[in-house]
């Protein structure tokens, strides 16, 4: 082999700590290492700096909601390819892999269930499939959730993680937005309340449709809520952002969100909300 080889050098990768205890990481704010046991029994959460890490559908709904009360509905409306769209490999491919990674059949999980013991149609969206991307599937489940709960007069409560509209079904995604928009207009002419619960990342179609229409809109901290991410817009206006724009302590300042819950209070927050809003309402 001469002096310069080409081939790749044997490099060891450690994955473990020289003692063998392994599950280690470094946070990705603070940069202190943490177990992923302890940040598994904390929400999620860093406990040396509160980072809010992303929680899975699954995750959330046992977060919010009240042990065995959550009740899946829609699940049986699967995503198509009405245009047959292909980019670096075919969509029906992407939606095969999504669900086999995932182990569910869209970005977002609806049904009704109680939090803090208050009745409650929960729609909880999933970062893991497709970037919680909003396809026809995840606007139909999300309409169909609402029209539930017009009928049995349930509060709305939608949990947003999202990458925007789902650009493999283009004009068909995009349409998503004002399907779910009309739909809460029509939860709001029979007065029943929408708690608009925004997560890391929210952006495109889904902040600029049903996620900014709650009646009370609550973040986490520093999540990331926009609908052009930060990098686009220096580009599109050749500007530098203000330090720390679109994140969600920025945009409480400005008025675009009503209040910033930590994970660990989010539940009994939205109970006692929940309890306000359709108390009032009584």
């Amino acid at each position: 082999m001469g002096l310069f080889s080409r081939s790749k050098p044997k490099i060891k990768i450690q994955t473990t700590k020289k003692d063998g205890y392994s599950g280690w990481l470094k946070c990705v704010d603070c940069n202190e290492m943490i177990h992923a046991n302890e940040l598994s029994k904390n929400y999620s959460v860093c406990p040396k700096c509160g980072y809010h890490y992303r929680l899975s559908a699954e995750e959330r709904i046992a977060l919010l909601s009240d042990e065995g009360t959550f009740e899946l509905m829609f699940d049986d409306i699967r995503s198509e390819d009405p245009l047959t769209f292909q980019d670096t490999e075919p969509y029906g491919e992407r939606l095969t892999k999504a669900m086999e990674n995932t182990g569910r059949t869209e970005a977002v999980l609806v049904g009704p269930c109680l939090i803090g013991g208050q009745k409650a149609a929960l729609g909880v969206m999933d970062f893991n499939f497709m970037g919680g991307s909003m396809g026809s599937v995840v606007g139909e489940r999300l309409t169909l959730l609402i029209e539930y709960a017009i009928k049995k007069k349930l509060p709305v409560v939608i949990v947003s993680t999202s990458g925007g509209a789902r650009m493999q079904e283009s004009i068909f995604s995009l349409m998503q937005m004002a399907k779910t928009s009309a739909a809460l207009a029509k939860l709001e002419e029979v007065g029943l309340p929408f708690i608009s619960i925004l997560t890391n990342p929210t952006t495109g179609g889904v902040t600029a449709s049903f996620a900014s229409l709650g009646d009370i809109i609550i973040a986490e901290p520093k999540a990331l809520i926009c609908f052009a991410g930060p990098r686009v817009i220096e580009q599109t206006i050749g500007q530098k952002l203000p330090e720390g724009a679109q994140k969600s302590e920025f945009l409480l300042n400005h008025g675009m969100i009503d209040c910033i819950v930590k994970r660990h209070d989010l539940k009994d927050t939205v109970s006692e909300m929940l309890e306000l809003l359709v108390n009032k309402q009584k």
